[in-house]
């Protein structure tokens, strides 16, 4: 018996410093992303020109710069995510989400943009097309409503 109260008690140990240290984890901040290598030159210009914007706070400037990189690179995931980053720091959010979702659509499986922490209050990529007055598409669930 005296044995499996230590192991409890080592148990309850293990998970008290597990949770303090899960809770101590400080949530990344959101930057801008460089562009692929293959991508346009100006483009990458635009996007480091924009970076030091945004990181200086100077956010309409910075939103300047990126929606230009996005125009010289209109295929770059990074390019659109860095928009909306900008937008979203401005408060345009209807804006900003169709960026993040089309960043997240032209960047299948990056985790960066995917699981940024700055795409998840606009849901998920795969359910883009419902909005927030329709969150069942075109149709409304008709739970308890007789039918004719």
């Amino acid at each position: 018996m005296g044995r499996t109260v230590q192991q409890l008690a080592i148990l309850g140990i293990v998970l008290v410093l597990v949770s303090a240290t899960a809770c101590s984890q400080k949530r990344k901040p959101l930057v801008p992303l460089m562009l692929d290598s293959e991508v346009k030159s100006q483009a990458t210009v635009f996007t480091e020109q924009g970076t030091q914007a945004y990181q200086a706070k100077q956010f309409e400037e910075a939103k300047r710069y990126f929606e230009q990189a996005v125009a010289a690179a209109p295929q770059s995931g990074p390019a659109h995510y860095n928009y909306a980053l900008a937008l979203n720091a401005l408060g345009d959010s209807e804006v900003a989400r169709q960026h993040f979702l089309e960043a997240a659509d032209l960047s299948p499986g990056d985790k960066t943009i995917w699981d940024s922490p700055a795409l998840s209050p606009y849901g998920s990529p795969e359910t883009k097309n419902r909005t927030k007055s329709r969150p069942y598409g075109t149709t409304r669930p008709n739970f308890g409503a007789p039918r004719f």
